[in-house]
């Protein structure tokens, strides 16, 4: 059943793309690499990544670091992951890059002796092309590249213009294309030329199809739409550099995109985390806010100062004085394309004198297994598990078959008070047909949450996670407590409407970290109204 409503949302080029990406396997192209074109503009110092490469032989990948034995760039012994992130060359463009350029230039004469055209991970579409845009931005930057770096990367682009990701599509083929652009106007030449007009044929198609009207990503992860951002950044620097005219919509595009960046990060400056999303994979923002600034982009417009809905994403930030609230009332992602997903329909989050208090699990492994289930799951969300089950049937790592659909969204309010309603379908399918329906209530000073289950259920809880900085205090009467943050403030909170029980879940802002933090649950019955009020 769940490969069924699965697929049946699947466009047909990622059927038949999947059938033709197996069985089709094109044979290197090794000729002479096309000559180097001239740049007749300035590169721009792009985003900065924290360095990865210790020393020579040595990195740090998702919070693991291991040695890179002779030949072992694909050592089964490391994750999947943590083998790709090898292959990106995400240092040549790292923080104080500079002072490591001799090892750099040792470690791309290495993975081309090492890693002959066209096998291993390092030979997938998505690794080199985040590859060969990093090796031509270090170029940009004033650096020589090998003799035979520039052949292999010209090898490279070949074959990556023969293995286009339309299976995959989403931020998959953006890279591609953006690799083939870079490609295309790093080289001169008829070849070059091809490259850079299927790139852009790509981009002017996908574009328009995965930036929102209202500037989110349309994967609906705050992390994809940083590095989309990055992308679209890397892509208006390159132009420029090459001396050539920069699409018309572009900067505006890119312009909407770092609004939405702010609307959708804490008053820290680091991004909510919704669906697939941790630090330390992009860019931080503050990076990524330089070197927008770098190229003259702008945010399109600030957030409101009471609630700014992003009506094309579906979510939506309100404030009030000390407060920061963000809501969940999004569709799980492109129909087409949710792999990066949570079942975390009217999930949020909540800042308080700058400090997170209520916070998503986040993401701390990508592939199969019960911790990845578990990270997407509605139980590792601020919003309610009914039955048992999740409001998104997201399952194997990447994949989702039936999912929630948010409706009834009501805003309104004035300078004094912001007041959402939204309801969604997602537990529809189970016996009892219950639906979750959710009020916030946000003031100065106080914040209230109501949630309601019509129809049928077992059982029903709300879950609220803290921040593991966060201390909760219970009362010993019962209903309430005290939450201390770091700093010492601290916010009373009581429930009603049902029975609280305060319990552990985990929290993962980076890949490959997993801590404990306290968690609210308060379980309630059908057709009662279980609340949580905050008071500061």
């Amino acid at each position: 059943m769940c490969y069924w409503h699965t697929i049946r949302h699947l466009k047909p080029v990622q059927v038949y793309g999947r059938l033709w990406f197996r069985l089709v396997r094109p044979v290197p192209d090794t000729r002479p690499a096309p000559a180097l074109r001239a740049g007749s503009g300035q590169w721009v110092l792009p985003a900065r990544r924290q360095p990865s490469l210790l020393d020579a032989g040595r990195f740090c990948f998702l919070n693991e670091t291991h040695e890179l034995r002779t030949g072992a760039w694909d050592d089964p012994a490391l994750p999947k992951l943590w083998r790709y992130n090898l292959h990106y060359f995400d240092d040549l463009n790292a923080q104080d890059a500079a002072l490591r350029n001799t090892l750099h230039v040792a470690l791309m004469a290495q993975w081309v002796r090492e890693n002959p055209p066209a096998g291993g991970s390092g030979w997938e579409p998505y690794p080199a092309s985040l590859r060969i845009v990093n090796w031509i931005k270090w170029s940009l930057a004033g650096n020589a590249l090998p003799a035979e770096c520039v052949h292999s990367l010209a090898v490279q682009t070949r074959h990556l213009s023969r293995r286009l990701e339309f299976h995959l599509l989403g931020n998959h083929l953006f890279a591609n294309a953006k690799a083939l652009v870079f490609a295309g106007l790093f080289f001169a030449g008829g070849e070059a030329e091809r490259w850079l007009s299927k790139g852009m044929a790509i981009l002017e198609e996908q574009v328009p199809e995965q930036i929102l009207a209202d500037g989110g990503q349309f994967e609906r992860s705050t992390m994809y739409h940083a590095l989309t951002l990055e992308d679209a950044l890397d892509l208006i620097n390159l132009f420029r550099a090459a001396g050539r005219l920069v699409p018309q919509a572009w900067p505006g595009v890119a312009a909407r995109m770092v609004d939405w960046l702010k609307v959708m990060s804490h008053p820290d400056g680091r991004i909510a985390l919704f669906n697939d999303a941790a630090f330390g994979i992009a860019p931080a923002n503050e990076e990524l806010l330089r070197y927008a600034t770098s190229l003259g982009i702008d945010a399109a417009r600030s957030p409101s100062p009471q609630r700014r809905l992003l009506a094309d994403s579906g979510y939506l930030r309100a404030e009030a004085a000390d407060a920061v609230l963000i809501l969940d009332v999004a569709p799980v992602g492109p129909d087409y394309l949710p792999g990066h997903a949570h079942a975390d329909t009217l999930s949020f989050e909540l800042s308080l004198f700058g400090q997170r208090v209520f916070c998503n699990g986040g993401t701390s492994r990508y592939g199969l297994g019960p911790e990845r289930e578990a990270e997407r799951g509605t139980a590792a969300h601020n919003t309610v598990v009914i039955d048992a089950a999740d409001s998104s049937e997201v399952w194997a790592g990447f994949r989702v078959a039936r999912r929630a659909r948010s409706f009834d969204l009501s805003v309104s309010g004035d300078e004094s008070v912001t007041k959402v309603a939204c309801a969604h379908d997602g537990y529809t399918r189970l016996p009892g047909r219950p639906v979750h329906r959710r009020r916030w209530q946000l003031r100065t000073g106080s914040l209230c949450i109501a949630d309601t289950v019509e129809g049928r259920c077992t059982s029903a809880a709300a879950r609220y996670h803290l921040h593991p900085d966060v201390a909760c205090e219970v009362d010993p009467q019962g209903g309430g407590g005290v939450l201390r943050l770091p700093g010492g403030k601290s916010v009373r909170w009581r429930v009603a409407g049902g029975t609280l029980r305060l319990t552990e879940s985990r929290y993962c802002p980076e890949f490959g970290i997993r801590l404990v933090r306290p968690c609210l649950e308060i379980a309630f019955a059908p057709g009662s109204e279980a609340t949580l009020e905050l008071t500061w």
